[in-house]
């Protein structure tokens, strides 16, 4: 196939080329008029299975011909020839290996790390491990790095590295990974075929030889008499001395050609004995020419001033090249949704290149407007299916105190009791639980509670008694194996899938993300017998980890004609249009994770690869890719928080044009207009019609239809929002208390309400008692105990109690000295015959002296009513002694109201009398028949916020009444609506 020839044999395809085709087209050529077995014979290696399927499909569109071997470079060690060497350990089970060593490092020296980097250290570790191996850089090595001055550090990673060290070296009891595994298997074969090299053609083609054990690969195939390796994407543009400047890895580690240099250096050859594969030409050779002076490395790009004035054909460089300068992230996805959907409208073949997953998501999400499913190779990440987030629910679940919202989150989910056939049921009841139960009075759903909320309902016992199953198995934690973490997790996620009465494991593994989900699993669960033991918090880190680690490819049939691709899928394919999007630092290239192990020169000391790598790599995909004969660029000019940062190979792009001459302005400026062309096309999309404000609403319901019974709070309602009165009592919309019960407020006032209650019943009569202090904090903590399952918050009620209680002691003492405690919580109700009306109300407590006359009490733990308040909005103490005035209570005969009062219990602790007399109550029953009177015509109007004391009175409706919209300077607008 090839000549004779004692240098090493170096291929290469310009940036631009369909790599793929122009490999197989040139094999193809070469073999042209030779007997068909001869192609048979040739060895084609390929970094990526991506390759390996394209390059099968090219040779499989014709003309039909014998296949050469067309081979993974990791598939090397299956040949029988390596059937002596242990066979490599699963990635999995070594990570569960060193998560184990790590957690039992950190239980000896707890100031080495947090626990939470348990598995995150144990990941860092394997890469490490894997690096050492694949480059050839012994434990001995790094231990003899010269680390004088970050010497307490160094030692803090010693440790950890010499947990390691038992798994390096041959002689090592343990199995090898499989970058060790690799490197023995391309050791060995390079020594064979030194003493024994094929007669067949071997070629490696694609690979950029990143790595170390790859390149020695490389290396000796290249010096095979019938070798070749084909580089992608080289620069044949870039000048020789350019090419010697990429010698230092230090300075010149992050250049895309780098990995090439250090080849060619390797081969002792230069950039001259680099051969084109194949005529294929690059989509636009001036573009490519532009972008190599683009990125020429940081200490040469003074040339830009002696090349840039004297570039020729700058127009045709930028001749289909558009760059979008988004003002958000949004409106990037937006523009590049339009442009694919355009694309897919004209028949062009179009792709999305991006590391962004976030950008990638908000772009799939624009192109459902039109019902256009891309072709998205990375597919969804585990965790966001429904699978992964039903055995994550799980995991976070387990071990930790249940609560309301987290119990609804798993029994509402889509994967929960779908085994038995009986999901409307399971759903029904999970409804009715959480109206009934979980958003009233069960912050913390137990086995007692529910049984409690079930009562004597069959149907509820029944389902009750297997989600109390479940409850209990998820209280069940501790340290433990992890092999017993994983089929906890597993056997609960199987039981609940199926649902009470169900079997199997419902629909959880069913489609493809249940196939990843169980494929995942099955593998931790395989390799768990050597992860060690965990604490529960621990094993939800790990388990989440696990699982980020699967994909699930979409199983709708994508567009054939839009796609998106990661920067490692673009290396193998080829399409009209390229969108390279998320052009920011940080994304691309992303900023190197940080090294907890060794720093950059450390690492080069050593020969570990250096941070910059993956920049270069990046680098190498960008040079790719831009290559294409259409490309837009896109970046947001904001993120979220603050401005971004564009890419480095877009500002060097962008500042050569400016400084290159007129004819570069003018080519940038065209570059930029198509961009704001998409980007105003894409703002049209999204453009609002604007929609007047809603106005502020009365509604004048049919007299019929208005309530004819209101307590004494919602007399105060109407006074101040009449629409909430409308809203509760006409449309009859109840506000639904929140899922996630809080300690808040309202519910310390309705917990001391009982306290008081219970602790004045107890009280002998006529008397305060001796002990009252410590009667009282007595009582306050039963009641506590028995209606606040929240610890802090007991905690911090009682210590608020106990600062006022000597307060409200001394005050009770002299209220007991003038009347004594007859009624608590006491219910009343008041008829109006004329109006067709009743009053309702309780009462917090009534009072009774020696001559009948009546004490009302109301207590208060927030804000008492100002003078003003009462004056005007809020009426209830004197509508309660207007019913107590006309013996309107529940077994209390009528009399005089002495006194009407509150106890204040908040942090300020006041007891506030109101005077009071007859003639306040014969005005106040006036005021309230007055007031009543007006809402029995239709003309009147239920007028939202109507007197609201505060700007930041929050109404239960105001969603409703559309505030916001409208404010309190807007004049309602009187509306008759019903019958």
């Amino acid at each position: 196939m090839f000549e004779h020839d004692d240098r090493p044999r170096l291929f290469a395809l310009p940036p631009g080329v369909d790599f793929p085709r122009a490999v197989a087209e040139g094999l193809r050529a070469r073999f042209a008029g030779q007997p068909p077995e001869a192609l048979a014979r040739v060895s084609l290696f390929v970094n990526t299975r991506r390759m390996q399927r394209r390059l099968s499909e090219l040779f499989d569109e014709g003309p039909a011909l014998l296949l050469p071997r067309i081979r993974l470079v990791t598939d090397l060690g299956q040949d029988a020839a390596f059937a002596d060497l242990p066979p490599a350990v699963s990635p999995l089970r070594r990570r569960l290996e060193l998560a184990s060593l790590v957690a039992r490092l950190l239980d000896a020296q707890p100031d080495l790390a947090p626990r939470a980097a348990i598995y995150d250290l144990a990941d860092s570790l394997a890469a490490l491990m894997d690096e050492m191996q694949g480059e050839g850089v012994s434990p001995e090595a790094i231990r003899a790095l010269d680390v004088s001055d970050i010497s307490g550090h160094w030692q803090r990673s010693l440790t950890f590295l010499g947990a390691v060290e038992a798994f390096f070296g041959e002689a090592s009891e343990e199995p090898p990974d499989l970058e060790a595994r690799q490197r023995r298997v391309i050791e060995r074969l390079v020594a064979g075929w030194e003493r024994d090299p094929p007669k067949d053609p071997v070629i490696v083609a694609g690979s950029t030889g990143s790595r170390g054990a790859t390149q020695m690969l490389m290396r000796a195939v290249a010096r095979l008499p019938q070798g070749a390796v084909i580089l992608p994407g080289f620069d044949f543009d870039m000048p020789a001395p350019v090419w010697a400047a990429l010698d230092d890895a230090l300075a010149a580690e992050d250049h895309p050609q780098f990995r090439f240099a250090r080849l060619m250096q390797a081969l002792e050859i230069g950039p001259d004995r680099v051969r084109r594969w194949s005529d294929h030409p690059p989509p636009n050779p001036r573009r490519n020419a532009l972008v190599s002076l683009a990125l020429r490395p940081a200490p040469v790009t003074d040339q830009w001033q002696v090349e840039g004035p004297g570039f020729a054909g700058i127009d045709t460089a930028s001749d289909g090249m558009t760059l979008v300068e988004a003002p958000s992230p949004r409106a990037e996805a937006s523009a590049i949704a339009l442009i694919l959907r355009h694309a897919a409208e004209t028949g062009t073949e179009a792709a999305l290149i991006s590391p962004d997953r976030t950008l990638t998501r908000q772009v799939t999400a624009a192109l459902d407007r039109w019902r256009i499913e891309p072709d998205d190779s990375a597919g969804r990440p585990l965790p966001l299916t429904a699978p992964g987030r039903f055995l994550r629910h799980i995991a976070e679940m387990t071990g930790t105190t249940i609560t309301g919202p987290a119990l609804v989150a798993l029994l509402k989910h889509p994967l929960t009791s779908t085994g038995g056939g009986a999901r409307n049921d399971h759903l029904r009841l999970s409804r009715d639980l959480e109206l009934e139960a979980l958003r009233d009075s069960m912050p913390y759903p137990t086995r007692a509670a529910l049984l409690r909320w079930a009562g004597e309902k069959g149907e509820r016992l029944a389902w009750v008694a297997w989600l109390s199953d479940v409850l209990d198995e998820l209280a069940r934690a501790g340290t433990r194996p992890l092999a017993d973490h994983v089929a906890q997790t597993l056997a609960l996620a199987e039981r609940i899938a199926a649902g009470p009465g169900g079997e199997g494991a419902g629909g959880l593994w069913d489609k493809p993300a249940g196939r990843e989900a169980k494929r995942i699993t099955d593998e931790l669960q395989r390799e768990a017998p050597h992860g060690g033991s965990f604490s529960q918090a621990d094993y939800r880190d790990l388990f989440a980890s696990v699982l980020n680690k699967g994909e699930v490819r979409n199983p709708v049939q994508p567009h054939p004609g839009i796609r998106i691709w990661g920067t490692l899928e673009a290396r193998v394919q080829g399409v009209e249009l390229v969108i390279l999007g998320g052009l920011n630092e940080g994304t691309w290239p992303e900023t190197p994770p940080p090294d907890p192990w060794m720093n950059r020169k450390m690492r080069h000391d050593a020969g570990l690869l250096l941070p910059e790598r993956r920049i270069g790599l990046s680098a190498h995909d960008f040079q790719q890719a831009i290559g294409a004969g259409r490309v837009v660029l896109t970046r947001a000019i904001r993120d979220a928080e603050s401005q971004t940062v564009p890419s480095r190979w877009i500002n060097r792009l962008v500042n050569l044009m400016s400084g290159m001459s007129a004819e570069g302005e003018a080519a940038l400026a065209a570059m930029r207009d198509r961009g704001r062309d998409w980007l105003d096309k894409a703002a049209l999309l999204d453009e609002a019609v604007p929609v007047p404000p809603a106005p502020r609403p009365s509604p004048r319901p049919p007299v019929e239809a208005r309530p004819r019974q209101l307590s004494v709070t919602r007399v105060t309602t109407l006074v101040r929002d009449p629409y909430a009165v409308y809203a509760d009592k006409v449309l009859r919309l109840r506000p639904l208390r929140p899922l996630h019960q809080s300690p808040d407020a309202p519910l310390r006032g309705t917990i001391l309400h009982r306290v008081m209650e219970r602790f004045v019943k107890e009280t002998p009569a006529g008397e305060a008692p001796k002990d009252g202090h410590a009667r009282l904090m007595t009582t306050a903590e039963e009641v506590l105990e028995a209606d606040a399952p929240w610890p802090a918050a007991r905690v911090l009620w009682l210590a608020r109690l106990a600062r006022v209680a000597d307060q409200f002691l001394a005050g009770e003492a002299e209220r007991r000295s003038r009347a004594t405690p007859v009624e608590y919580e006491i219910r009343g109700r008041l008829e109006f015959d004329t109006l067709g009306f009743a009053l309702t109300g309780t009462a917090d407590r009534i009072d009774r002296d020696e001559a009948g006359a009546l004490y009302i009490y109301d207590y208060k733990t927030g804000h008492i009513p100002t003078e003003a308040e009462r004056e005007h909005i809020d009426k209830q103490l004197y509508l309660e002694a207007v019913m107590a005035r006309a013996g309107a209570f529940d077994k209390l005969a009528a009399g005089r109201v002495a006194e009407v009062a509150y106890i204040g219990l908040g942090a300020m602790p006041k007891f506030e009398r109101i005077s009071i007399g007859d003639e306040d109550i014969f005005a106040t029953r006036d005021e309230l028949v007055a007031l009543i009177g007006k809402y029995m015509h239709r003309a009147q109007g239920y007028t939202a916020r109507r007197l609201a004391e505060t700007q930041r009175f929050a109404g239960d409706y105001d969603h409703l009444s559309r505030y916001g919209e409208w404010d309190h300077s807007t004049p309602a607008t009187p509306e008759e609506v019903g019958g």
